[in-house]
């Protein structure tokens, strides 16, 4: 039963309810099989992000041939699945999982971690370098370039799978979300749709930033700066979204006893780390040779 529970008349009249939306985390479902939008979002990543990135490794310099991109599309799916749902199995939410060892596998109920899934692509592109003889960090910079459609997509689901959303407010564009009560299903006060806002900050303004570096600057023969900017520009984005984003129910305390979210304590390493390539980057700067050939282009 829907139960339709206002806490602020004013406010709630002017928000959106989603499911006035008409959206479904299901595209399509036959028996007990059932095509989603949150594992679409990550296929839709994937896919767009690789036909990117032969675009990139086009130019003049690329530390990689057509051949390498095929491998590294397999590693970083295998990272980003392995690694994701690692991460939010370690960061987020370690007790249940210890309880409940077998629902690991059940990734169709949502719970990937995207820091679980950027050390999990990681190690996945470093291997791929020393197996082919490949600079690591300048297929970092590569691949970095081609993240932030993945982000697009899965915060576009997170949205659509009414799930990571934010802080109550009385802005024109709130969203009163279905939330599960004791009581049944609810609609609850009106929220910040976080989720769209991290879709067009991590997704969008990212991609952006990167390809105007990438396109405009000489930062692709600069090992490190470019996914430098990815892990900078990425955690202020995060770090200033989860403010208004609701922290998961089973981290509340956590966030009230630190003074922060887990995400923002995830994403201080990341700009740290990020600041620290981009400044250094300079002086990594070489002669860059093209796979495919021996005429120097940089």
């Amino acid at each position: 039963m829907l139960l339709d529970v206002s806490i602020a008349a004013a406010a709630a009249s002017g928000a959106i309810a989603f499911p006035d939306l008409g959206l479904d985390p299901i595209i399509v479902q036959v028996g007990p099989l059932a095509l989603r939008w949150y594992s679409m979002g990550y296929v839709a990543g994937i896919v767009v992000g690789y036909f990117y990135l032969l675009k990139l490794i086009a130019q003049p310099g690329a530390p990689m041939a057509r051949r390498h991109a095929d491998d590294l599309a397999f590693y970083a799916a295998l990272g980003i699945m392995i690694g994701g749902r690692l991460g939010y199995v370690l960061f987020y939410n370690p007790a249940y999982y210890l309880e409940n060892p077998l629902a690991m596998l059940k990734l169709w109920d949502g719970g990937m971690s995207f820091h679980g899934g950027v050390i999990g692509t990681s190690l996945g592109l470093i291997y791929l370098s020393w197996k082919h003889k490949l600079q690591w960090l300048r297929v970092h910079d590569y691949v970095a370039c081609c993240t932030p459609f993945g982000l697009f997509f899965v915060r576009i689901a997170n949205f659509i799978n009414q799930e990571l959303w934010g802080e109550p407010t009385n802005l024109p564009w709130a969203v009163r979300f279905e939330e599960a009560t004791p009581l049944g299903t609810i609609l609850g006060p009106p929220r910040h749709p976080s989720q769209l806002y991290e879709a067009a900050l991590e997704g969008v303004v990212l991609f952006a930033i990167l390809a105007f570096m990438f396109w405009r600057t000489n930062a692709r023969y600069e090992p490190g700066k470019l996914v430098g900017a990815f892990l900078f520009f990425y955690g202020i984005f995060r770090f200033g979204v989860e403010f208004i984003r609701e922290p998961d129910r089973q981290l509340v305390a956590f966030a009230e006893a630190t003074g922060l979210h887990m995400g923002q304590w995830l994403t201080i390493p990341m700009i740290v780390g990020g600041l620290y390539l981009m400044a250094t980057a300079k002086g990594r700067r070489q002669r860059v040779e093209p796979i495919a050939g021996s005429r120097s282009v940089a």
